[in-house]
């Protein structure tokens, strides 16, 4: 099961690492220019890994350096096809939250024919999501990304560049998405199929009596 992931945060004493990638205790230090007769202090601020003990830079409260988005990855099952356009949106969030979105709208989208629709209308197909018993919180996140993204593309009340944390939190539902629809069935399905063979066919024909009553 995927773990819970704690983003690069300024001035935080443990996060997950961009360049590792594990949880780990940070060191802060803050830059100085060394100036002929005296030493003057930046906005910049260098982050130290104990883990891989490398160094992210930050400006002003910002991460420069390395330039990648201090946002989750993507969940392990993703789709390749979705894979695509979630990395593009963490390469570009830090530069534009709104074209961040937009991406992460069309990474719904594609990803709607691997749950069972159609991926030509993401509204309509959480409509059919959700006859078909889609759980709620599912279809919360899923409407919440699709409207967050709707207002990235087109003129909204959602103002991502003013409220880039909304972007931010799209990527966590993408891979929450993930992990219940994607990850958690293959899980069981694995599980289930390592069963006894005898066990295996007392179920089914179990079940061929329950459909013939």
């Amino acid at each position: 099961m995927k773990q819970r992931y704690f983003p690069p945060e300024y001035q935080k004493d443990e996060f997950h690492c961009v360049l590792c990638g594990v949880f780990a205790s940070q060191k802060w230090f803050g830059l100085e220019i060394n100036l002929p007769s005296t030493w003057e202090k930046t906005k910049f601020k260098g982050s130290y890994c104990t883990h891989c003990r490398n160094w992210t830079f930050w400006y002003d409260g910002k991460m420069i350096v390395p330039s990648e988005a201090p946002v989750e990855p993507p969940h392990p099952d993703l789709p390749a096809d979705c894979e695509i356009d979630y990395i593009e949106a963490r390469d570009i969030f830090s530069r534009s939250p709104r074209a961040s979105a937009a991406l992460l709208r069309l990474c719904i989208q594609k990803l709607m024919p691997h749950l069972g629709e159609k991926g030509k209308n993401i509204n309509t197909d959480i409509g059919n999501l959700v006859k078909n018993g889609l759980p709620p919180a599912i279809q919360q996140a899923l409407d919440v990304c699709r409207v967050v993204g709707n207002n990235a593309v087109h003129p909204g009340e959602i103002k991502l560049n003013d409220s880039p944390e909304m972007a931010q939190q799209l990527f966590h539902l993408i891979n929450f998405i993930v992990e219940d629809r994607i990850t958690r069935p293959k899980e069981i399905e694995n599980l289930y199929n390592n069963l006894p063979k005898g066990a295996l066919d007392a179920i089914e024909k179990r079940d061929e009596g329950a459909n013939n009553s």
